[in-house]
């Protein structure tokens, strides 16, 4: 494994990364490499951590599962219940589960947000219990590139009192020993990897041709589809994703802070019985209903086959996380990645601040195939 990942930093695939990877919850692999800044003159460090985008989608459904497990949380019941404002706009009756299917049909904002409001929590969350559904809720599923985030945070705080932030340090990250954060200070600013810009690839052009267009030009459906990524315009961190403000703000689906290891420790939980060192994170129950397939089909959003369970994205013949059909876990932009194989009780994690356009990658795959390979 050491010799593929370095092969991977010589070749320039990635110009910083990290593997981690779990069996039978003890740490097999923990590997770093390369340089965390674009002129490679700060090495990637064992306890470097960097934006590891759609990752963090997963760790947001973990605490909100965590109190469904608590019994402070149904899934069956209407978000209104818990946030009353969000029955606006004919969604009263949207069940807490489409938030985690993405079959709430709000994955954008149709009234244009001004800069910099992804770091005002009220803001997004009062223009979220304001909008209406895009399409019938429950009838389809889009992913909810930038929203899912702001709606389980509200749901989480509303029931906590806490930001989702605030709740996963003190009752999970922290007590777990899990290096991975949605909001955090200064103090951590010199152990964060910048993120470069992407390494062209054809899905990644097709992406910015479509998001390319001005959305005041648009209606319908595809504004939809640009303001997922665009309102406001720098929701999926562009521009900002290196800054202060970026790392201090609670972006739960898109900035969450990590690296290879966090996220390997929190997937060796669920792939086993669901502690890790004694710390307990989900049942083996919970875990059970979390990864029972929920919605798998052409996604109204991205435009492609998905296939979800509650929060976690499932193997599916278009993108397998290893050979096991039960494999679970979340994607990030650029290519990094956190898995769980509960047949082979094996967790991964995968990190770096480059990465290409779209999701998981030949040379991300050919490390899975390693590890399944030295089973």
């Amino acid at each position: 494994m050491q010799d593929a990942l370095a092969e991977i930093l010589a070749s320039g695939s990635e110009v910083g990364a990290a593997l981690a990877i779990y069996v039978d919850s003890h740490a097999v692999v923990d590997l770093w490499g390369g340089h965390a800044d674009a002129a490679r003159t700060r090495p990637w460090e064992r306890d470097t951590i960097v934006n590891l985008y759609s990752v963090g989608k997963a760790v947001t459904a973990v605490c909100a599962l965590r109190l469904v497990e608590a019994g402070r949380l149904d899934l069956g019941a209407p978000v209104a219940r818990y946030w009353p404002e969000f029955a606006q706009a004919g969604k009263a009756q949207i069940p807490v589960r489409h938030l985690l299917t993405h079959q709430a049909a709000l994955p954008a904002i149709a009234r244009a947000l001004p800069s910099g409001a992804w770091g005002q929590w009220d803001v997004m969350t009062e223009a979220l219990a304001a909008q209406a559904p895009w399409w019938e809720p429950g009838a389809g599923h889009g992913y909810h590139v930038n929203t899912q985030g702001f709606l389980i945070g509200e749901v989480v705080r509303r029931i906590t009192g806490t930001t989702l932030g605030t709740y996963l340090r003190e009752s999970l990250a922290g007590p777990a020993g899990i290096d991975f954060f949605m909001g955090f200070g200064p103090e951590l600013d010199g152990r964060c990897a910048d993120v470069l810009p992407q390494q062209t690839t054809p899905e990644g052009e097709e992406l910015r041709r479509q998001l390319s267009v001005d959305p005041a030009s648009l209606s319908g459906w595809p504004l939809m589809r640009v303001n997922a990524y665009r309102n406001p315009p720098e929701v999926s961190g562009t521009g900002i994703v290196n800054t202060r403000a970026w790392r201090a703000a609670e972006v739960p689906s898109t900035n969450g802070h990590g690296n290879a290891r966090a996220v390997a420790r929190l997937y060796s939980a669920l792939a086993g019985d669901g502690e890790v060192d004694g710390v307990h994170v989900l049942s083996p129950e919970i875990i059970a209903r979390a990864t029972e397939p929920q919605v798998y089909g052409d996604d109204l959003v991205l435009q492609r086959p998905t296939r979800f369970g509650l929060g976690f994205q499932l193997a599916m013949a278009e993108r397998p996380l290893g050979p096991s059909s039960r494999a679970f876990g979340h994607f990030g932009a650029g290519g990094s990645l956190g898995f769980a194989d509960p047949d082979a009780r094996v967790a991964f994690g995968y990190a770096m601040n480059q990465g290409r356009g779209g999701w998981q990658h030949k040379h991300v795959r050919h490390l899975i195939d390693l590890v399944y390979a030295a089973l």
